[in-house]
């Protein structure tokens, strides 16, 4: 039962784009996959809203989002991404669990 903890990021500035881009990717994101082994973690830009950034971090298993969202690093980690964006960047968390999955194969 895949889950995966999405994060949603809109910058308030859009001229603040390369600056997070840098560094969700080059600090944030590495730091995190460290801290908590995801299964697999990626990050993507919305193609509708340039300002719009999305990260996915998917685990095994429901419970153990919970466990790591109830951690202190992952408290350590919302800190220093407010300390970093605060006022910059309005931020979104979901949950979400995989209810069905098809692998589409070429015909």
């Amino acid at each position: 039962m895949t889950a995966q903890l999405m994060v949603k990021s809109t910058l308030i500035d859009p001229n603040a784009r390369d600056a997070f881009d840098q560094w969700y990717g080059e600090d944030h994101l590495p730091q995190a996959a460290r801290a908590f082994s995801p299964s697999r973690c990626w990050r993507a830009w919305s193609d509708q809203d340039p300002t719009i950034h999305y990260a996915f971090y998917e685990f095994a298993e429901p419970s153990q989002i919970a466990d790591m969202m109830a951690s202190r690093t992952f408290a350590d980690l919302v800190d220093d991404f407010s300390q970093k964006w605060d006022g910059k960047v309005i931020r979104v968390r979901d949950v979400t669990t995989r209810v069905q999955l098809i692998d589409a194969s070429p015909s």
